[in-house]
């Protein structure tokens, strides 16, 4: 009996390490928290690439060995003790950092002792956020409002020009020290002077009032703000913003901000931002990570659960660290694989139609085109020069009275005669040329021109995740082994019916278009193969 079991642990424990193993070789993502949950921060030493620090609920963790085992570094009392944030200065390696829920603790000593270095006044001021080191100064992001340091953590002083705002995120460089930009529940802003003077720069409205009579969480209260401002680390004229609405990017240090577009995107609250040294884009959502290549989002999926995700890393060989409630996980070999799925995922856009065609079916198809507004615009503005006709039409009778002279044998002789009757018309034309700068039917085109991008954008959604999870749904079913019969039936039912479902919102433009084709690769391939066959 003892050694059945002997067998089954070593069997299991076999298995275990060979999966851990296929996880880092695999590029697949691997739990590497050890049962550590609620991770916020990961972030690396800059020194010895084995050694990596994480926070959890109250404490702060350090891994020497890689991620294969943890060890409490800092521990917090009270009860909202989260860590939020963790950074290791740029200037002092030996200098790590810890954003809490109650104050800003410091360790001088790559994580051997630690001590508090901020406490607020009242608890938002004691929520810190993020922070970010600059000349020397530290700039911590609370609830509260933002604070300066210029002597290490001894002294503290309010920041003026913020009031009391909420700080969500702050960022910074070392080659540009007096450039700072934060996200903050007014908006996003920016100094250039060290923080003594600030201007804001984007701002997004809340999406909704909250009807809630309990007071809304830190994540709450985010929810209709810009919750992450990051730097291209290779361009810092290059600017991205995470917020409710999408990713908007400004190429010139925040004068101007464009939506970051992108096709298979399928949300739009982003929480958190990350852009690598080679210039890779990602985004986090509270369920999903995607990676931005070219003009496509490509989803970065979980093979297993993770929870809500809250934030992300990089370190040094390109490994990506996801931070979630579920643990920290961790995606080997990224660069690899991304390459790989790059050359292998063009295949199966080789005989469907660009989005960017199907789009425009769908717009056709629906006739929400913009330029029909176009049309009604410029249709409603001819109109003042067309005049109003108004035809009048009357009937009058004679006034002419008169004596009938003649015989008196005759009848009627001698009487008075009425004069005959006669219509009068008349044309008259009119002109409002006050219409020419403005008319009443501008207000009704207004109102459908409103109507109709709501529509169009609903359209244009719809049409976009069904292509995009068709293309998934495809890849799916071309992974399946030949075992998995009755789960290869289901998925094609389910990719027939996405096909269905975008041939109703264009028209049937989408089997068309694949049809075409498929056609004209064939006929390609047959125009190649007698070349080679007449050679």
């Amino acid at each position: 009996m003892r050694k059945i079991i002997f067998i089954l642990v070593w069997g299991f424990l076999f298995i275990s390490g060979f999966r851990g193993h296929l996880f880092a070789s695999g590029g697949e993502w691997q739990d590497i928290s050890r049962g550590n949950l609620d991770i916020k921060a990961v972030c690396f030493s800059a020194e010895d690439p084995n050694t990596i620090y994480i926070g959890s609920k109250n404490r702060v963790l350090k891994s020497q060995d890689y991620g294969e085992s943890w060890k409490a570094s800092l521990s917090i009392n009270g009860q909202n003790s989260s860590i939020n944030f963790l950074y290791i200065s740029r200037q002092d390696k030996n200098s790590i950092y810890a954003a809490s829920g109650n104050g800003l603790f410091c360790s001088l000593d790559q994580g051997a002792t630690w001590r508090r270095i901020f406490k607020g006044k009242n608890r938002l001021e004691n929520e810190c956020r993020a922070l970010a080191v600059s000349k020397g100064n530290i700039y911590l992001a609370t609830a509260g409002g933002l604070f300066l340091s210029q002597d290490k953590g001894r002294s503290w002083h309010k920041v003026a020009g913020l009031d009391n705002q909420e700080i969500f995120s702050i960022t910074s460089d070392m080659r540009e020290p007096d450039y700072l930009y934060l996200t903050c529940s007014g908006g996003v802003f920016k100094s250039q002077d060290a923080g003594h003077s600030w201007k804001k720069i984007f701002f997004v409205s809340q999406a909704e009032e909250s009807t809630s009579q309990e007071e809304p969480t830190g994540e709450e209260r985010a929810a209709g703000n810009v919750t992450y401002i990051c730097m291209d680390p290779n361009n810092l004229s290059l600017i991205y913003l995470a917020t409710p609405k999408g990713i908007y990017k400004s190429i010139d240090k925040g004068q101007n901000w464009e939506p970051l577009r992108g096709l298979g995107f399928l949300e739009r609250k982003v929480k958190f931002l990350l852009v690598s040294n080679k210039g890779d884009i990602y985004a986090l959502t509270p369920k999903n990570i995607f990676e931005y290549e070219g003009d496509y989002w490509q989803r970065v999926s979980f093979s297993i659960e993770a929870g809500d995700l809250y934030s992300l890393n990089l370190d040094r060989e390109s490994n990506l660290y996801a931070c979630a409630a579920g643990g920290l996980f961790k995606k080997n070999t990224l660069n690899f694989n991304n390459q790989q799925t790059q050359g292998s995922i063009t295949l199966y856009f080789k005989d469907e139609p660009d989005i960017a065609e199907v789009l425009q079916a769908a717009i056709r198809y629906a006739e929400v085109s913009p330029d029909k507004i176009e049309r009604w615009r410029e249709q409603a503005a001819k109109k003042a020069w067309l005049p109003k006709v108004s035809v009048g039409l009357d009937r009058e009778a004679g006034d002419l009275w008169h004596w009938e002279t003649g015989s008196t044998t005759k009848s009627n002789d001698d009487s008075l005669k009425k004069g005959r009757d006669y219509i009068g018309w008349d044309v008259t034309l009119s002109w409002d040329l006050g219409e020419l700068i403005w008319n009443n039917d501008q207000t009704s085109i207004d109102s459908r021109s409103k109507l109709m991008i709501e529509l169009r954008d609903d359209i244009l959604d719809n049409v976009t995740k069904l292509y995009f999870e068709r293309i998934r749904l495809k890849i799916e079913i071309d992974n399946l082994s030949i075992e998995d019969h009755k789960k290869r039936i289901e998925k094609e039912l389910r990719l027939r019916e996405f096909t269905a479902s975008i041939d109703a919102l264009t028209g049937g433009y989408f089997s068309n278009a694949i049809k075409n084709k498929v056609n004209a690769l064939k006929a390609k391939d047959d125009k190649k193969m007698l070349c080679n066959k007449n050679r």
